[in-house]
C-alpha cells in the first residue's frame, strides 16, 4: 500500500521546493487578504506608491530598450537560428500557432478594454492633454489604446518565450526561467539562486494571472446584468469565477493539442465574426479613417510617449495607465513566453519575432480600431451614453456600444460567450506554464498539478475582487512586476551572450572548413602544375591511364589467329 507521500509524488509528478515555497507564499497572501484585507490593501497601496514615486522611470525605460533589443533579434544575424534542429519542422501551422498566441496573450484585455480604455481617455485626456469629451481628446485616446497594445506589451513575452525557447530546444535544457540564466550563473542556476528565480517567476504569473481573470469577471457580469436582471457585484462575480473555473479545470484534463489548441482556434472564429459584424454594420468609413489616422499618430509619437513620467506634476496618470500596463505585461510576462516557447518549436528566431511582435500587434490595432471608434462614433454624432456608461461602471462600455447595432441581444450574448472562452484559454494556459515551472520544466506536467495551480488562481482572483476591485488588480500587479522587470534584464544579457557564442562558433566552424577546402584545392592545383610540367618535358610519352582503371589486356595467341 502506497504511503502518502507517494501517493502524492504520483499525482502530482516531481515536484521540489519550487512548488512547495510558491504555493505557500500564495496561499498565505489568500489567507491574508481574506482575513486581514484592510492591512493588505494599505500595505499594497504604500508600497505602490514608493514604487511609483522613485521607480516608475525604470518601467519605461526598461520596457522601451526591450523593444529594440528583440527587434534587433528578429532582423539581425541573429534571426536564421533555429529553435530546434536545423531542419526539424514547425510543431503548429501558422493558423493554430498565431490563435494560442493571440488567445493566451492577449484575448481577455483586448475585449475588457477595446471600448473602455479609448471612452475613458474621451472622458478625461491623458495628462490634462485637452479638454474633456472632444474630437481631440477622442484622437488622443485612440492613440494611447494603440501604444499601450503595441509593441512595448507584446516584447516582453517575445524576450521571455524566446529565452525559454532558445535554451529549451537548442540547448535540450529544462523549460525554466533559470535555464535562461545559465550562461551568467553557471551551476548556480542549479542551486539557490535558480530555485528563487523560478520562485519569483511563479509568484510574478499567479499574480498577473489572477488580474486578467478578475478583468474577465468583471465584464461578464457587466454584460450578464445587462441581459439579465443579476446586479453587478461581488456575489455574481464570485458565482463567474466558480463557472469557469470549473470549465477551464475540465480544460486543464485535456492534452494541450485537443484542448487548448481547440479552444484558441474558436476563440478566434468568434471574435473575427463579432469583428467584421462590428465593422459591417457599424461606421465602417469613419473606423478605418481612424484606423490610418491614429496609425500615423502612433508611429510618429511612439518614442515620446515611451518616455512620459511627467516629472513636474503630481498627476497620477502614467501610474494608473502606463506603469499598470507595463507591469501587466511584466507579470503576464513569465506566463505567456513560457506558453509561446512550448508551441514555437521549430520556428527560426525571425519567425518567432515577427509572429509575436508584428502579427498581434496588428489584430490589436484592428481590434481597437473597430470597436473604440464605433464607440467614440456613435458617442459624438448619435450622443449615445457611451460615455456615461463606462464613468458609472468600466466594463459596461463594450455593450452600450452593441446595443448600437442590429440583433443588439445576440451581439452581446456572443461577447459574453467569447470572454469566458478567452478566460479559459488563458486560466488553461497558465495551469500548464505553472505546472512546467513547478515540475523541473518537463513539457507535460500532471494533470493533477494543473488542477492543483487552477484553484489557487481563483483562490487569488477571488480575494483581489474581494478587497479592492479593479483597483485591487492594478495595485497588486505594478507591485509584483517590478522585480521580475530586473530579472528580465539579466535575461536579455544572457540570450545576447548565449546567442553570440553561437554563432562565433558556427563562425569558427565555417573557417576551418574554408581553410580545408582552400588546402584541398591548392594541392588539387599543385598536382595538376606538376602534371603539365610533366607532359612539357615528355611531350611524347604515352597517356597514363586514369588512377584506378586497369590498363586493357589483349590475349597474344588470338591476335596472332587473326
Amino acid at each position: 500500500m502506497k504511503s502518502a507521500s507517494e501517493t502524492i509524488r504520483t499525482l502530482l509528478g516531481d515536484v521540489g521546493v519550487v512548488f512547495r515555497v510558491s504555493a505557500a507564499i500564495v496561499v498565505f497572501f489568500v489567507a491574508a487578504a481574506a482575513f486581514a484585507p484592510e492591512t493588505v490593501g494599505g500595505a499594497a497601496q504604500g508600497i505602490l506608491q514608493v514604487t511609483a514615486a522613485n521607480l516608475g522611470w525604470m518601467y519605461l525605460l526598461v520596457i522601451t530598450v526591450f523593444v529594440g533589443f528583440v527587434l534587433y533579434l528578429g532582423l539581425s544575424k541573429f534571426g536564421t537560428i533555429r529553435l530546434g534542429a536545423e531542419d526539424e519542422p514547425a510543431e503548429f501551422s501558422y493558423s493554430s500557432w498565431l490563435a494560442m498566441i493571440f488567445s493566451a496573450g492577449m484575448g481577455v484585455g483586448l475585449v475588457f478594454w477595446g471600448v473602455a480604455e479609448p471612452m475613458m481617455h474621451f472622458n478625461e485626456p491623458p495628462m490634462g492633454s485637452g479638454l474633456p469629451r472632444t474630437t481631440d481628446a477622442a484622437q488622443t485616446g485612440m492613440t494611447y489604446a494603440f501604444f499601450h497594445w503595441g509593441l512595448h506589451q507584446w516584447a516582453n513575452f517575445a524576450l521571455v518565450g524566446l529565452a525559454i525557447a532558445y535554451v529549451r530546444f537548442r540547448h535540450h535544457s529544462f523549460g525554466l526561467i533559470s535555464e535562461t540564466l545559465r550562461p551568467l550563473l553557471g551551476d548556480r542556476v542549479d542551486r539557490g539562486w535558480g530555485k528563487a528565480i523560478d520562485i519569483l517567476t511563479v509568484v510574478s504569473t499567479v499574480f498577473g494571472v489572477a488580474t486578467t481573470l478578475g478583468l474577465g469577471a468583471l465584464q461578464i457580469n457587466s454584460g450578464v446584468s445587462r441581459l439579465t436582471d443579476i446586479p453587478f457585484g461581488f456575489p455574481a462575480q464570485f458565482a463567474i469565477l466558480a463557472g469557469i473555473g470549473g470549465l477551464f479545470i475540465l480544460s486543464a484534463m485535456t492534452s494541450l493539442d485537443k484542448g487548448l489548441r481547440l479552444l484558441s482556434n474558436l476563440n478566434m472564429v468568434l471574435a473575427g465574426l463579432l469583428l467584421i459584424i462590428v465593422l459591417a454594420f457599424g461606421p465602417t468609413a469613419f473606423i478605418f479613417g481612424v484606423m490610418t489616422q491614429t496609425l500615423g499618430e502612433y508611429l510618429g509619437n511612439v518614442v515620446q510617449m515611451s518616455l512620459v513620467t511627467t516629472p513636474f506634476s503630481n498627476a497620477r496618470w502614467v501610474e494608473q495607465w502606463t506603469m499598470f500596463y507595463w507591469a501587466w505585461g511584466l507579470s503576464w510576462a513569465p506566463f505567456v513566453g513560457s506558453f509561446i516557447a512550448r508551441i514555437s518549436r521549430g520556428r527560426t528566431i525571425r519567425e518567432f519575432v515577427l509572429g509575436v511582435m508584428i502579427v498581434p500587434v496588428a489584430l490589436s490595432m484592428l481590434w481597437f480600431s473597430v470597436f473604440g471608434g464605433a464607440s467614440i462614433h456613435f458617442e459624438i454624432f448619435d450622443n449615445a451614453g457611451i460615455a456615461d456608461a463606462v464613468a458609472a461602471e468600466v466594463p459596461s462600455g463594450l455593450f452600450v456600444m452593441l446595443e448600437q447595432l442590429p440583433f443588439s441581444g445576440v451581439l452581446t450574448a456572443v461577447a459574453i460567450v467569447l470572454v469566458c472562452l478567452f478566460l479559459i484559454t488563458s486560466a488553461d494556459a497558465a495551469t500548464f506554464v505553472l505546472g512546467m515551472f513547478t515540475s523541473k520544466g518537463v513539457l507535460n506536467p500532471t494533470t493533477a498539478l494543473r488542477v492543483l495551480w487552477a484553484g489557487l488562481q481563483l483562490m487569488m482572483v477571488v480575494v483581489l475582487l474581494l478587497t479592492g476591485g479593479l483597483e485591487s488588480l492594478q495595485t497588486v500587479s505594478i507591485i509584483a512586476a517590478f522585480p521580475f522587470m530586473l530579472l528580465m534584464i539579466l535575461i536579455a544579457v544572457s540570450l545576447y551572450r548565449d546567442l553570440s557564442q553561437e554563432l562565433a562558433m558556427k563562425a569558427e566552424t565555417d573557417r576551418l572548413l574554408a581553410m580545408r577546402i582552400e588546402r584541398l584545392l591548392l594541392r588539387e592545383d599543385e598536382h595538376e602544375a606538376a602534371r603539365q610540367a610533366d607532359e612539357e618535358v615528355h611531350p611524347n610519352a604515352p597517356e597514363m591511364p586514369p588512377a584506378g582503371d586497369a590498363p586493357e589486356v589483349v590475349d597474344a595467341d588470338i591476335t596472332e589467329k587473326e
